[in-house]
């Protein structure tokens, strides 16, 4: 009997806790169901046409629950295209109370992106560049919490490189386009990388005894890293 209301005890301990927890965490979390409507009708809507620069919406649903789950507000975007993934992610931001810095090179499918920004209700929450990714991301100050990579494949580990010092512990650092089968190009560019330059992006992410990776393969390959530590 002893042991038993022992054990009920500590059931009712965490039980409060995680009350507690919970409770915590929606205070942090800002409601708009007037925005979630809005946004909600523009990803829905058929006439909007999302081409294959575009991640699919199961990744993009994927983004916007990392964001909520850590609670991020000061995001980059490596890639815009034409916004499917900066939708999502600014959406998170806009309940965390966060926003998005997210570059484009090409100057078309920024003005579209621009444009589905505002369409969705989100312009607010989103500083959309026109700009080389491979400048400007070493320019930016930081620091971010969240990044998500899905730019040109063959500079994966540069924009990382440049990135990291700048990604708070805590940070997530998400890179589109990742598999077992397709783990990223080898090597890397302008002589970054040391002595791991033959390496995959992969399995260099993998080596990193500073971050957690898990590999999302439910859309287009989703490489999920968690910055524990500082080197």
């Amino acid at each position: 009997m002893q042991k038993l209301k022992g054990i009920t005890r500590i059931a009712g301990i965490f039980l409060l806790l995680t009350g507690l927890l919970s409770s915590t965490f929606a205070q942090t979390v800002k409601e708009n169901p007037d925005l979630d409507a809005k946004v909600k009708q523009f990803l829905s809507d058929p006439a909007n046409r999302w081409w294959d620069l575009n991640v699919p919406h199961v990744d993009g649903q994927l983004l916007y629950d990392l964001v909520i789950k850590g609670n991020y507000k000061q995001a980059l975007e490596i890639g815009t295209s034409t916004g499917l993934s900066g939708i999502y992610i600014a959406w998170a931001l806009s309940k965390t109370g966060g926003k998005l810095i997210t570059i484009e090179i090409d100057e078309q499918r920024h003005k579209t992106a621009v444009e589905n920004f505002r369409k969705a209700g989100l312009s607010e929450y989103i500083d959309a560049r026109l700009a080389d990714a491979h400048q400007l991301v070493k320019e930016l100050k930081g620091p971010f919490d969240f990044v998500f990579s899905d730019a040109d494949k063959d500079w994966y580990k540069n924009y990382f490189l440049d990135v990291d010092p700048k990604l708070k512990v805590g940070g997530c650092y998400a890179t589109h386009n990742i598999s077992e089968r397709n783990p990223g190009s080898r090597g890397t560019s302008r002589g970054q990388g040391g002595n791991s330059g033959g390496m995959s992006y992969l399995e260099f992410i993998r080596s990193l005894p500073n971050y957690e990776s898990t590999l999302d393969t439910r859309g287009g390959g989703m490489l999920i890293s968690y910055k524990r530590a500082n080197p």
